[in-house]
């Protein structure tokens, strides 16, 4: 005996519920390895002499602005923290996250002792590029990151203070947290992070990514 249409529907409703994400959205199934959509603009980087690892660029203002992830890029938002600043650049990941259809699933460290497990647990989803906000997750980061040199990773508006080739950061004066043991920069300015340039953060930061430019910083504070 088949079961009733109402029965079927709600069995699919907690389906949904439970995998998070839509036919199209199936995390389960390797995919292709994501290239960019669209090239730089003039002025990113000197195009004559690629930044090396834990170099620092400025990039120029909107070069990033032509550059889109692929289809079905797959993204975890890691974070950590409920201050403004926090708060600003995880709206800033969900806002570009739906203006690019972008695959985004967040993990929110539920407090000190859960900000390695949380960071594991985005790693165990293996996603294309995990993005960071939040500064109590730059020590963690530190810790996590050197051991898994596949994994891609952008912190934004913060950095790790001696990243590998597979961390990238943006940063700019009024941000540059780099882990509890260096303290916070004398420069520090919670109003520096804005809509606007929480946006660019993760735009610019997105863009060298899928452009292969990673273990830098980027230095925005042209935006």
């Amino acid at each position: 005996m088949r079961p009733p249409l109402s029965a079927l529907a709600a069995l699919a409703a907690v389906a949904a519920l439970v995998t998070g994400c839509g036919a199209g959205d199936d995390w389960s199934r390797p995919h292709p390895r994501p290239t960019a959509v669209g090239a730089l603009g003039a002025g990113f980087v000197d195009a004559a002499r690629r930044p090396r690892p834990e170099a620092t660029t400025t990039p120029r203002p909107g070069s990033w602005n032509g550059v889109h992830p692929p289809a079905d890029y797959r993204v975890v938002l890691l974070t950590s923290g409920h201050d403004r600043p926090t708060r600003t650049l995880v709206t800033a990941v969900r806002s570009w996250a739906r203006a690019e259809h972008v695959s985004l699933r967040t993990i929110t460290a539920s407090g000190p002792s859960d900000l390695v497990p949380s960071a594991t647990r985005a790693l165990a989803m293996r996603p294309d590029l995990v993005i960071s906000a939040g500064n109590d997750l730059i020590d963690p980061l530190a810790m996590v990151t050197p051991n898994h040199l596949a994994q891609q990773f952008l912190v934004v508006g913060a950095e790790l203070a001696e990243p590998t080739a597979n961390v990238t950061a943006v940063d700019w004066s009024g941000a540059s947290f780099r882990g509890e043991g260096l303290g916070m920069s004398s420069t520090y300015d919670a109003g520096s992070f804005t809509d606007r340039r929480c946006s660019a953060a993760v735009r610019a930061g997105v863009a060298a990514v899928l452009h292969d430019l990673t273990g830098i910083v980027l230095w925005l504070d042209r935006s």
